[in-house]
């Protein structure tokens, strides 16, 4: 509001900077928003709080890290400071210091239990979210110590058999060491589980290590006690960690006195810690004889005695009848069941875009998760997650999740369609009038057509998917807005004709506007490509326009639009193969170049295997990908370590290999890698639901000759047109 502008506050801001020799903070902060279009929201306060909240942990970590190189510290940490490394970090400047070079880890647990543990790299365990961590060390009588995060020769892997369980090999000149963690269930409750494995050529001890730091930084530990037996620790009074035997020796350390990995060779012995700065370090040591295999099995309850009890049965249940794939590449297959188990992880009720720093809930990643889980054939899952939604909407219609986006009522319309499509289900009572106002709420946020600007027609300035820059009229929104305009016709024709037919004609005049602003920009640019708003030049940004194609469908595959759009973003904005986002994430982006690839694959271009490749190459030994990785060291530089939308990415990828609709057919194999065909062994996917209904597909490869393509179907209705496209062999 504009009287805003005379409260005496910002009078006194001003003479308070000038007095004391700083910048006008009201004045830069003005110059700032004038990068970007006028908006009616600025930084929505959810990005705000979250925003504060990491750099306040960063703050805490420029503090206390830096001067305490000594401490055995977090994989990231270790390598981020480490001035010989590649992941090094100056810091010079830098007022928080936070983990930009190496953001990975895994999470573990049970379906439909929310506390989602995390294991880096080296095996640190971190059993709730934002706590503090466990380690297991090893040590030697004559001082060698094994300390797995400082490893530069450490394996990690993710067994799927049973659940998620990581498996981490650490060594040092006779020293070894395995550690499994998992989330098993005992008594109906979820227990985090750490089996330690060890072994030394000469006597030593395992060390189980408790640290008040994790993969974002410090987690403060204020009080640690052992228990009487010796066989528990209990942390700050809230939560109990049991050891399967007693600890022979036991130390603890303060902030001042320095890290426990400092006494480890005290002989006294204490069974208590208190810091008050919130640094307390603890080890419990366990003997190790020469030569011989030493076992621990450390646990956590992740839920105590009133919780909901947790299905003894979880995995095999909450997977049963998805759709499964089998080829002779390891690779592929792999990341297929990993992501498949990152789906059912994440999908507790709500979904969530990752265990830690995107465990919280944003309609635009649930849409492609959610659309992942059907698409894979975990419908009832899906549906759950899709109940979640009319409770976010408020009474104007907005699908809020956070303020100033634009696309959500679009994209809850269109995955809500696709359940429909994809179950051949009837709209559900419930659901009819969200629908209703969730379209008119598109209808009515657009801006007036009769507006002399490029963007006349289109949905608001906005920060839309945050990685396309400052906040503009990013056509990434229209796209979306008109797929949920035609979504809401779709859904409503058999039960309200009226409103579907008025739905329909407004998601035909939006797709006019459209094209006019589009036109605009391919004169101003002289090349059809969409750049990301009317107002920008071709950038990176424009990889939010190729919503037009993938996965709306709103255009042909070779639409000259589209697909000149992606030549530019393939062009310019690859780097080793992948898109690189050089705007926010700065990164290398696993999910954004399957979107590339998804329109090569639409359009039948080959070049989509390459990009595949590439993003499988990208993945972490546990079979993750963060949200951006940086392009030197392979580590994850930005948003959660262990990101769902890219995981949710690959099975949709791998299920349009095998089948995808385009138009009123399906379309079969056109994505299968020719280097498949090479050998006899079967090829297979499926169940595998689709608009027209549900199919399982089995190539038989004929080295020499002529694959043999079979599927059986199980339709809605009627057989739709089907057409068979091995690359290589023709339609």
């Amino acid at each position: 509001m504009s009287w805003m502008k005379w409260l005496p506050w910002r009078y006194l801001v001003k003479r308070m900077a000038h007095r004391h020799g700083f910048l006008d903070p009201i004045a830069l902060l003005g110059k700032l928003h004038s990068f970007a279009q006028p908006s009616e929201v600025g930084e929505p306060i959810e990005l705000l709080r979250a925003g504060v909240v990491f750099h306040a942990r960063g703050l805490i970590n420029s503090r206390v890290i830096q001067h305490n190189l000594d401490w055995v510290w977090p994989y990231w940490i270790e390598r981020q400071f480490d001035p010989e490394d590649v992941a090094f970090i100056p810091r010079a400047f830098s007022i928080t210091h936070i983990n930009l070079s190496n953001r990975n880890w895994t999470a573990i647990g049970q379906p439909d239990v929310a506390e989602l543990p995390v294991v880096d790299p080296r095996g640190l365990l971190t059993p709730f979210l934002d706590s503090w961590s466990l380690d297991a060390w090893v040590l030697a009588d004559d001082g060698r110590c094994l300390l797995p995060s400082r490893s530069k020769t450490a394996r990690q892997h993710q067994e799927l058999a049973g659940g998620p369980c990581i498996v981490t090999d650490s060594e040092l000149d006779g020293l070894t060491l395995t550690t499994r963690s998992r989330v098993v269930v005992e008594n109906g409750r979820p227990v985090c589980e750490l089996a330690v494995t060890a072994r030394s050529d000469i006597s030593g001890n395992l060390v189980l290590a408790l640290r008040p730091a994790n993969p974002e930084g410090i987690s403060f530990i204020h009080r640690v006690r052992l228990s009487e037996q010796r066989n528990a620790w209990t942390i700050d009074g809230k939560q109990t960690v049991f050891f399967s035997r007693p600890a022979t020796r036991h130390h603890v350390s303060d902030y001042r006195q320095g890290d426990v990995r400092i006494h480890l060779l005290d002989k006294e012995d204490q069974s208590q810690g208190l810091c008050n700065v919130g640094m307390v370090t603890a080890a419990a040591l366990f003997p190790l004889r020469a030569g011989e295999t030493s076992e621990l099995t450390v646990t956590v309850p992740l839920a105590d005695d009133t919780a909901l009890a947790v299905r003894a049965d979880g995995w095999p249940s909450a997977l049963k009848g998805h759709a499964r794939l089998e080829c002779p590449d390891e690779s592929w297959q792999f990341l297929y069941d990993a992501a498949l188990h990152s789906l059912v992880l994440h999908s507790p009720e709500d979904v969530y875009p990752g265990p830690y720093t995107y465990k919280r809930f944003w309609f635009r990643d649930a849409a492609f998760i959610i659309h992942a889980l059907l698409c894979a054939g975990l419908t009832d899952r899906a549906e759950r997650a899709l109940s979640q939604f009319p409770d976010r909407q408020l009474q104007n219609g907005y699908f809020r999740s956070q303020e100033g986006e634009w696309d959500a009522n679009g994209e809850v319309l269109w995955i809500l369609r696709r359940f429909h499509e994809l179950t051949g289900r009837p709209l559900h009572l419930e659901w009819r009038e969200p629908v209703r106002k969730g379209a008119r709420w598109i209808e009515h946020k657009r801006l007036s057509d009769t507006l002399d600007k490029p963007h006349a027609g289109l949905l608001p300035a906005g920060f839309s998917a945050e990685h396309l820059g400052p906040n503009d009229y990013y056509y990434w929104d229209d796209f979306w807005g008109i797929a949920g305009l035609k979504a809401a016709e779709t859904l409503l024709r058999p039960v309200d004709r009226e409103a579907s037919e008025h739905f329909g004609a407004s998601a035909r005049e939006f797709t006019q506007t459209v094209d006019r602003s589009l036109a605009t920009c391919e004169q101003r640019l002289k090349r059809p490509g969409m750049p990301a708003s009317p107002y920008r030049r071709l950038d990176a940004g424009a990889i939010g326009s190729l919503a037009m194609g993938y996965p709306t469908q709103l255009c042909r595959p070779d639409d000259p639009r589209l697909l000149d759009c992606a030549e530019f973003l393939l062009e310019k904005c690859f780097v080793k193969g992948a898109f690189y986002q050089d705007m926010i994430h700065s990164g290398l982006n696993a999910y954004l170049t399957l979107h590339v690839a998804q329109v090569l694959l639409r359009a039948g271009d080959p070049r989509f295997l390459g990009l595949m490749d590439a993003v499988a190459r990208l993945a972490s030994p546990t079979g993750q990908w963060p949200e951006a990785i940086h392009p030197g060291t392979g580590g994850g530089c930005m948003g959660d370590g262990h990101h769902v939308w890219a995981s949710a990415e690959w099975v949709l990828m791998v299920r349009n290999c095998f089948v995808r609709e385009e138009g009123d057919r399906l379309i079969l194999c056109a994505g299968i890698p020719p280097r498949w065909l090479e050998q006899d062994k079967p090829i297979r996917f499926g169940p595998a639901p689709t608009s027209f209904g549900t199919l399982s597909i089995t190539i038989e490869p004929r080295p020499g000759g002529v694959p043999e393509v079979t599927w059986d179907g199980r339709w809605h209705l009627d057989e739709p047109p089907i057409e068979v496209r091995l690359p290589g062999i023709g339609r």
